[in-house]
């Protein structure tokens, strides 16, 4: 009895498709990789509120059955997407170490319905609310960010059957040892005041791998010292702090002594020495070998925009949009945000093409073409990147979606013909991934 070969699985974007076949082996039947293919494509979508229905309707399904079904029923496991977007990444990296972003993400959510939400202080709104919390690590490689990994935070109230309780700064060690095991390198770890005031836990425990670390601490951050023994500050120094765009502004540092200078060192920053304006002063401690003052100013300010650029950037694509209140199902919504944005980042020319091939034999003529729009973004961040992506490719597949039901009613030749050929100009985008053999590889979108 001969067998039915599995259908192919439909088709959205040539530079999606490619992308998400990374993924293939993970899920077992089409609808459910097809699902996975949608969510994307939807997640990349300019929608403001990444639903289910509204992602359906922009991918032009009949309904978002197959997208829930995806989330709540398909047996494919969270954990080894996981894996498999750190080994592209670490496939991508080719050995370069990143610097480690140690942060959280906090989310308003209502009621108690939902796993592991209570009131809690949530840091993008500055004050305790109803939410639910995740611990999150990124990697940093040449100002573009890289989706790590993520751990949601279980409070002690909201605890279910099995859960052991764990504080943020044990969740932050247990994920720098995964990733370290996973085969991660890092030349510095970014982390806030949480983990800088967590004691033994978090930089005892950086101290004892010997990862360099810059991380924030409290104005009132004491230690104990011999009665002989005084705290001493050393005189401001200017420094220019370069942002990722590459504009400069002017801030002020000195180094705090307690008592005699050790390896580990403590830092007053700001951009008004005179009078140290709360909302731009920061005060930091760091363990970095032969380290200069301006670089400590630099480093942390690193963590400070990538902080606000990953909130940012994870807002874009419906973090906080799930509609389920069972954990399984929104770590499986999350890993997926995940996935999307490691989409996005390897557009990146900060990614090298292979040894021996130059930009101009990669890239077809119509893609340099791209660039003529009038919307187009020439920066090289994150957001420019999606946005070029969003504009460029998005849009024509949307549009047509959109469009072709008046198409129906309204038999316009030109139109039904002219929509597929810009589309088909569109797919000569490839998927940002790494290629073993040779051939036609990722043409970048940052310039």
């Amino acid at each position: 009895m001969l067998m039915t070969p599995p259908r192919p699985a439909a088709t959205t974007l040539t530079f999606i498709d490619e992308y998400c076949q990374c993924y293939r082996p993970l899920f077992t039947d089409v609808r459910s990789y097809e699902a996975f293919k949608y969510l994307h494509l939807g997640m990349m979508s300019d929608i403001k509120h990444k639903s289910l229905p509204a992602i359906a309707r922009i991918c032009g399904l009949a309904n978002e059955q197959g997208l829930l079904h995806f989330l709540t029923e398909s047996p494919w496991r969270p954990s080894a997407l996981e894996q498999a977007r750190l080994n592209l990444i670490l496939q991508v990296l080719s050995g370069r170490p990143l610097t480690l972003i140690i942060d959280e993400t906090e989310d308003r959510k209502k009621g108690k319905q939902t796993d592991y939400v209570q009131r809690q202080y949530l840091g993008n709104l500055g004050k305790v609310d109803n939410g639910i919390v995740a611990v999150t690590a990124y990697g940093v490689v040449e100002h573009m960010t890289l989706p790590l990994m993520f751990r949601v935070y279980k409070p002690k109230s909201r605890l279910q059957s099995g859960d052991v309780y764990h504080s943020k700064p044990e969740i932050a060690v247990s994920m720098i040892d995964e990733l370290l095991a996973h085969g991660c390198q890092f030349d510095l770890v970014l982390a806030d005041s949480l983990y800088g005031e967590s004691g033994s836990t978090f930089v005892s425990h950086l101290q004892a791998l010997q990862l360099p670390y810059v991380v924030a601490i409290r104005s009132n951050h004491g230690l104990w010292l011999p009665k002989e023994q005084r705290v001493r500050c050393n005189r401001w120094r200017a420094f220019e702090h370069v942002f990722s765009d590459g504009s400069c502004e002017t801030r002020y540092i000195r180094e705090v002594i307690y008592g005699q200078r050790l390896a580990q060192q403590f830092w007053d920053i700001t951009t008004d020495p005179q009078n140290l304006p709360k909302a731009s002063t920061w005060y930091v401690m760091s363990e970095i070998e032969g380290v200069k003052y301006h670089q400590i100013g630099n480093f942390y300010g690193l963590r400070n925009w990538v902080e606000y650029g990953l909130k940012q950037s994870k807002n874009e694509l419906g973090w906080a949009d799930f509609r389920v209140t069972d954990y399984d199902q929104i770590e499986r919504w999350w890993q997926v945000v995940m996935s999307a944005y490691l989409m996005v980042s390897l557009h990146s020319d900060r990614f090298e093409l292979p040894t021996g091939l130059s930009m101009k034999q990669q890239v077809p003529p119509v893609i340099e073409t791209f660039s003529q729009h009038r919307y187009w973004q020439t920066g090289k961040g994150w957001k420019h990147l999606l946005n070029n992506l969003r504009l460029v490719i998005i849009q024509s597949l949307i549009l047509f979606d959109q469009i072709q039901p008046w198409l129906e009613v309204f038999p316009i030749p030109r139109l039904s013909l002219g929509f597929p050929q810009l589309i088909v100009m569109m797919n000569q985008l490839h998927g940002a991934i790494p290629r073993a053999a040779p051939g036609v590889k990722t043409p970048f979108l940052s310039a």
